[in-house]
């Protein structure tokens, strides 16, 4: 059996995108008033928002409203986060920085779990733009997740290299 000690490049990574995630959201939730209010930090590129996106990434089903797509998210999230613990022990084996992109994978999709479970949402705030084209508003979670998925998918890119050699 592992020692806890073991699984610390997984959950350390995890539990900091967890507090950051929830602890910026807070920060936001206390800041702003209502939905749709913004605040310009970089005019012209970078403004913070609240935004309570009711839907999936890029706003995917939010016009769907019923408790059905609240248990379809709530689900998948549940899912991704097994899925997350079969892959950490699966490529644990292949080094660290597997278990740190897992882990923030992982952070990132507890985090927005939480506010599905609170808010029946997920609490966005960061509004990147350019003239009138938007980036659909992220998260710390979202951030996470997609630096995350880079980060595996560069580990099993230099790794394939050096099996080719």
């Amino acid at each position: 059996m592992k020692r806890p000690a073991a699984y610390l490049e997984l959950i350390g990574p995890m539990l900091l995108v967890v507090a950051a995630d929830q602890l910026t959201k807070f920060w936001v939730l206390d800041a702003f008033r209502a939905s749709g209010e913004a605040r310009a930090v970089i005019p012209g590129f970078f403004n913070l928002v609240l935004v309570a996106n009711t839907g999936a990434a890029f706003g995917f089903l939010a016009g769907e409203y019923g408790r059905w797509r609240q248990i379809f998210f709530v689900a998948v999230a549940v899912f991704a986060l097994v899925v997350m613990v079969f892959a950490y022990h699966h490529f644990r084996a292949c080094g660290r920085l597997y278990g740190v992109a897992i882990g923030m994978i992982a952070g990132g999709a507890l985090g927005n779990l939480i506010d599905r479970l609170r808010f029946g949402a997920v609490v966005d705030f960061l509004d990147f733009f350019i003239k009138g084209y938007h980036w659909p508003a992220f998260n710390v979670a979202d951030s996470a997740i997609t630096v995350g998925v880079g980060l595996f998918l560069l580990i099993s890119f230099l790794e394939s290299g050096k099996e080719r050699l």
